[in-house]
């Protein structure tokens, strides 16, 4: 790999910390031409990680990263954010002029005021992306967007270090950062939930490789949901098919078993389609996708009652 030439105006940047989406941004900008001066990895696979991302970046502590960076990228989980910034505050780590960037999808650039009160900048580049911390990511930048959060005068500085990672920055206001997070959460991570319950239930029926049978399918209705939203929704709900849906809530009761713990498996899969059901239900209802009548059936199907 050849090193990248700093060019004039590159920033010097530290990492906090190397775990997927720090090693891969910071890998991200030190191709754009900043230079890493160092990067924090407390675990072995951390360590591993930044060497293979990171080649040649010193490991660092904490407090030396910060006295040594023009810009510090703050990539730890939501929860450790505003310990972290508070405690380096005190510390009286933070500079002047400094850049302070973190990638927490919750937060804005509220959280980083330890760092204004030291005359730093606060910015917020949230990717929307799920990461491995593999090279493949930065193949995926480019077709990604960053929430971006910061003060109207410095907004063009978040941009433009989106830019150079090769994403689309969308600007973001300070109160929404909750609500835009809990919407990637929601249409991501609970996503992972229900495929491992969809490929648990064909696994159950002897399916050998469920993701091949239901990867063409899941990848068609993620497409046709993106390009027409629920003007895509099919299926038996939308459709009204009464039977069918108490059909799928009898085979799922039977597999819980009567005896069954409710944390067990089979009641863990039949409260899931119960309870997307009843969403799926709503929402066609809403949209005139199905009447009045056929929207109390199927709620009555989803409970195991009689819907006649």
């Amino acid at each position: 790999m050849n090193e990248p030439q700093q060019r004039p105006g590159r920033l010097g940047v530290g990492i906090i910390s190397a775990g997927k989406v720090g090693s891969v941004l910071g890998a991200a900008l030190r191709a754009a031409g900043h230079a890493v001066v160092g990067v924090h990895a407390h675990s072995e696979t951390s360590r591993e990680r930044a060497d293979a991302l990171l080649p040649d970046v010193p490991v660092l502590d904490v407090t030396t990263i910060v006295e040594r960076s023009e810009l510090v990228l703050l990539a730890v989980p939501d929860d450790q954010l505003p310990g972290l910034v508070d405690g380096l505050g005190k510390l009286g780590a933070w500079q002047q002029g400094q850049l302070v960037v973190h990638t927490a999808g919750r937060f804005g650039t509220d959280v980083l005021e330890p760092v204004r009160a030291a005359g730093g900048i606060g910015l917020a580049i949230h990717p929307s992306m799920t990461f491995t911390g593999l090279s493949l990511d930065l193949q995926r930048l480019t077709d990604c967007s960053f929430g971006v959060t910061a003060a109207a005068p410095v907004l063009p500085i978040a941009q433009a270090l989106v830019v150079e990672m090769g994403a689309e920055p969308v600007a973001i206001a300070e109160a929404d950062r909750p609500l835009y997070h809990a919407a990637l959460a929601h249409g991501s991570n609970h996503v992972m939930t229900l495929m491992g319950q969809s490929m648990q239930l064909l696994h159950e029926i002897g399916v050998e490789e469920p993701d091949r049978m239901l990867g063409p399918l899941v990848r068609a209705t993620v497409d046709n949901a993106l390009a027409s939203g629920e003007n895509a929704l099919t299926g038996p709900v939308a459709r009204g098919d009464v039977t069918t849906v108490a059909a799928h809530v009898a085979a799922l009761a039977e597999l819980a078993g009567p005896d069954r713990a409710a944390s067990s498996a089979g009641h863990d899969l039949l409260e899931g389609y119960r309870a997307l059901g009843r969403l799926t239900a709503q929402r066609a209802a809403a949209s005139e996708r199905i009447d009045e009548t056929t929207y109390r059936a199927v709620l009555a199907a989803l409970d195991g009652k009689d819907f006649q």
